[in-house]
């Protein structure tokens, strides 16, 4: 399992524990140099966004990833989480909609996480 695979599989786990909707693992390799994956999610409220980003953040550094960069935080609409090969997406619902990474990604195929945990 390569460095980014392992890293995927946290940060969906992080997701997923935090109770995100909708995750989806875009496999960005080929399609976009930003990163190999894409991690998109939502949640219903703004704390939640906050307490999703801040579990892939504390996940990440304890699996010894370094989170490159965190933006959005405070607005808590769409917080991206930069963990180099995965580049996590965490929207507030309403703003996930509107701006459908899924379609404007559309070239990259998305991929099953998690599923056998």
């Amino acid at each position: 399992m390569t460095s980014s695979n392992s890293l995927v599989e946290i940060a969906f786990k992080a997701a997923d524990d935090k109770r995100a909707e909708d995750i989806v693992v875009l496999n960005m390799q080929g399609v976009s140099l930003l990163a190999d994956y894409f991690l998109i999610c939502h949640a219903n409220s703004d704390r939640q966004v906050q307490a999703i980003a801040k579990e892939l953040e504390d996940q990440a550094f304890k699996a010894g990833f370094r989170v490159k960069r965190l933006e959005g935080f405070d607005e808590a609409r769409w917080i991206l989480v930069d963990m180099g090969d995965v580049v996590a997406h965490v929207f507030h619902k309403d703003e996930r909609a509107y701006y459908n990474l899924e379609r404007l990604w559309g070239d990259a195929p998305m991929i099953e996480v998690g599923q056998d945990a």
